[in-house]
């Protein structure tokens, strides 16, 4: 019996993917460049399998610098200054490009989750164990993951309305019926046959439509960026906090 549940463990561990490391160098006047699994750009660490765990552990390590030296001095800080501490040193960074790491799962995300709870009870200076969600709604904070919806969602607005940069019209596609029907005015887009690899499901052109096409119809037809944005906010509120 032992046999066989050892058998079964085995089973079911997963195959790791393989990490693409090819054997070059270049020679660039006295110095040698090697491969690397990893690499900034735009201050966004990127990895060779598109993880971001990487990019991850780069800003929850700062972020919590950030979070103790705040800490240290939050018994001569009132809460409005505490608020906005945390706001220009901790969640900058949390929602710096956060619209790329749309479509990750959530256990990914976690760690920036986890950071924003401690920051949240930070500036009420409440303990480690406190609840975090009327922390949220009294700080009008959205957490982490509906915070990479806002971002990416916005992008998708503002492609609608061609104020987005020219390269994202190819990415989505506005669905327009053959024939006259209801939804030919709902600002409706294109979701794509999902082939191949599962990774494919994390492509801006699959995530955006999903998301985009589960919006009530009086945010998707907002007139103006402003008014989609309070909406939008409304709407995530809604789902993820329960307001």
């Amino acid at each position: 019996m032992s046999g066989w549940c050892h058998f079964r463990k085995k089973k079911k561990k997963k195959k790791a993917c393989p990490s693409v490391q090819p054997q070059i160098s270049v020679q660039l006047h006295s110095s040698l460049l090697m491969p690397t699994n990893s690499a900034r750009n735009l201050g966004v660490m990127i990895d060779d399998q598109l993880t971001f765990k990487v990019h991850m552990a780069s800003v929850s390590r700062s972020c919590r610098y950030a979070l103790y030296n705040i800490r240290k001095i939050r018994s001569f800080l009132t809460q409005q200054a505490t608020q906005l501490l945390v706001q220009a040193l901790v969640m900058s960074r949390i929602d710096y490009c956060n619209s790329l790491l749309a479509g990750l799962p959530a256990c990914t995300v976690k760690p920036l989750q986890m950071i924003q709870n401690a920051a949240a009870r930070l500036v009420f200076n409440q303990p480690k164990r406190a609840h975090v969600t009327p922390l949220f709604i009294s700080l009008h904070w959205l957490p982490v993951a509906a915070r990479i919806k806002f971002k990416t969602l916005l992008l998708a607005y503002k492609t609608f309305t061609r104020t987005a940069p020219a390269y994202l019209d190819s990415l989505i596609q506005v669905y327009s019926p053959s024939r006259p029907l209801r939804s030919a005015c709902e600002r409706r887009l294109v979701l794509p046959a999902q082939r191949g690899s599962i990774s494919l499901a994390r492509l801006f052109s699959t995530v955006v439509p999903k998301w985009w096409n589960k919006l009530p119809n009086s945010v998707r037809s907002a007139e103006s960026l402003s008014t989609f944005k309070r909406q939008l906010k409304t709407q995530l509120f809604r789902e993820h906090l329960g307001t």
